[in-house]
């Protein structure tokens, strides 16, 4: 990776983060976005600041993977739950945040081990009625049974 594209990386990851939090608390102020939303998007902001976590966030860089998996799973059952236009609106950083949101859970919860990951995810109810995942690690791959070379 060039020196240009990690630092252009860097300048992304240190602006999102603050960008993520005043979509949050923008979001918790808005009255569009129903009750129950802002009080899991507001209870999983006190879980990123409280530092007693699932993963103690005085590890470093691991610590902080639970804080924004829950935040983020939380962000996507708002967006689910409400019109995406809302979000967007008061998004004001780069990219899609709608894309940006789902490629952040799917990132962290490649970090996150599998008993953490259930514990922060379990289940929600889709807008149906009806139970689902609301985000599903890819499958695991199957293993390829080769055949010896012959010489």
């Amino acid at each position: 990776m060039s020196a240009l594209l990690a630092k252009r990386r860097l300048k992304n990851l240190l602006l999102f983060i603050p960008n993520m939090f005043v979509l949050c608390v923008r979001l918790l102020a808005d009255s569009r976005v129903p009750t129950t939303e802002r009080a899991l998007v507001a209870g999983a902001i006190v879980y990123a600041i409280v530092p007693l976590d699932l993963i103690p966030d005085m590890l470093p860089f691991v610590g902080q993977v639970d804080d924004a998996y829950l935040i983020a799973l939380s962000l996507l059952r708002l967006i689910e739950r409400t019109d995406p236009k809302i979000v967007r609106e008061h998004w004001k950083g780069g990219g899609d945040i709608v894309e940006l949101v789902g490629a952040a859970a799917a990132m962290a919860a490649k970090f996150l081990p599998k008993p953490i990951r259930r514990v922060l995810t379990a289940r929600v109810e889709a807008a149906s009625g009806s139970p689902k995942p609301l985000l599903v690690a890819p499958p695991e791959p199957e293993p390829q049974i080769t055949e010896p070379r012959r010489v």
